[in-house]
């Protein structure tokens, strides 16, 4: 079969390549891009929900989808976090975050998966050239076979299929892992408290409970995304649960902060593991994404940092090819690498470190954590610092996340 050549090659229709394919088509000069993936391109049935951090939201700005998303989104106006042990009644409240990054910016938005896949399959319609669905059969630089007998080549090939990528297990790039025997489970809830935008945050022994302010049909504030970290043994438990019992242990869970609960489906499982790539380029390859680094999800920052790969690739690539450069030789790309693999490390330690102090209940290292978090909600230059910090903003980082074009 004939070669098929192409500027870029992604693997991978996530939100994070649907991103990276629309920041390419969108400043860089006429690219002819591919977006390949093994499943149709579609939007999404799953009730799955991102915190999307004010930097981040910024680059959906500069990428023209933010106005199509914001109907669906939450703005996150403050965060609650607590810790209680094992039969603890109370769960008194050691650090509260409120107020904006920005006046009239929340340093997040909750956004609902299909109303992110939506507006950002929309925008890259007719943009790309969509190959689904596929199955990749090996790898060479700048070059993929497809098992249906196809090439594909382009001079940069983006790797954006996941924590198991094939990709990057076919370039020879090995990853740091650790399995934390945990499981995220993941549902939506309605509640009968309205949430007025806080996010609530429960440290308890197992691991972190998060409730995430969504809102519901009528715009109200009685709908939330949970995602709850348990032992992989206790989550298959609660998965198993008939839906009016599993909302009995939430509520429990959650102290009764947010009243009655109703379970709207199933709640899914999914295991926990730190996995950060040895490297984030080889020849002709940049790894974005889950592809380049999972972390835990105590800090909900995953897919932020995905959409900083993204941020920070597209300027490389885009300066690049502006001044008439290799985009995917190997001096571009470790501009890029250089550019995230810092910041990636550093949270893949924080979110490891937050994970093992949290997830016990050992008196004394509670007794220690408590008396830091009541510390912390005392010195608001420290907080701001810590908002700031997850709100994704950088001074020195991609233009997308200050809010300019590249």
């Amino acid at each position: 079969m004939q070669d098929e050549h192409f500027d870029i090659a992604i693997v991978g229709g996530g939100p994070t390549g649907l991103a990276m394919a629309l920041a390419l088509t969108r400043f860089g000069d006429g690219l002819k891009v591919a977006l390949l993936d093994r499943r149709p391109f579609a939007v999404p049935r799953d009730q799955r929900a991102f915190a999307i951090a004010a930097g981040v939201r910024r680059v959906f700005e500069q990428l023209g989808v933010w106005d199509a998303m914001l109907p669906s989104a939450s703005p996150v106006k403050a965060m609650k976090i607590t810790d209680s042990g094992r039969g603890d009644i109370s769960r008194p409240l050691f650090l509260h975050f409120e107020g904006d990054v920005a006046p009239g910016e929340p340093f997040a938005h909750l956004v609902p998966n299909t109303a992110m896949q939506a507006a950002l399959l929309a925008a890259v319609e007719g943009q790309v050239s969509f190959l689904a669905p596929v199955e990749i059969s090996a790898l060479a630089p700048g070059k993929l076979t497809l098992k249906d007998g196809r090439t594909i080549s382009a001079p940069l090939v983006i790797a954006s299929d996941g924590g198991q990528s094939a990709l990057r297990t076919m370039a020879g790039i090995g990853v740091v892992s650790h399995d934390y025997r945990q499981s995220g489970i993941v549902t939506t809830i309605t509640h009968e408290l309205d949430h007025q935008g806080t996010a609530y945050e429960h440290f308890r022994p197992d691991g972190p409970f998060a409730s995430l302010p969504l809102l519901d049909a009528e715009g109200r504030g009685l709908r939330s995304s949970l995602v709850w970290t348990e032992t992989t043994e206790e989550a298959a438990r609660i998965k198993a649960l008939p839906l009016d019992v599993a909302a009995a242990e939430i509520e429990a869970a959650m102290g009764s902060s947010l009243g009655a609960v109703t379970v709207e489906e199933v709640p899914q499982a999914f295991p926990l593991a730190l996995r950060l790539a040895k490297s984030f380029i080889g020849p002709r390859l940049a790894l974005i994404g889950d592809a380049a680094h999972v972390v835990h999800p105590i800090a909900g920052q995953g897919l932020n940092l995905g959409l900083k790969d993204v941020a920070a690739l597209a300027e490389v690539v885009v300066d690049a090819m502006r001044m008439g450069l290799d985009h995917g030789a190997a001096d571009t790309l470790e501009r890029y690498q250089r550019w995230r693999r810092l910041d990636t490390s550093l949270m893949a330690v924080v979110t490891d470190g937050m994970n093992r102090l949290f997830s016990n209940d050992v008196a004394p290292v509670r007794a220690l954590r408590d008396f830091g978090l009541g510390v912390v909600d005392r010195l608001p230059l420290v907080k701001n610092a810590l908002i700031g910090r997850a709100a994704g903003i950088e001074r020195n980082g991609p233009r997308l996340l200050s809010g300019f074009p590249i």
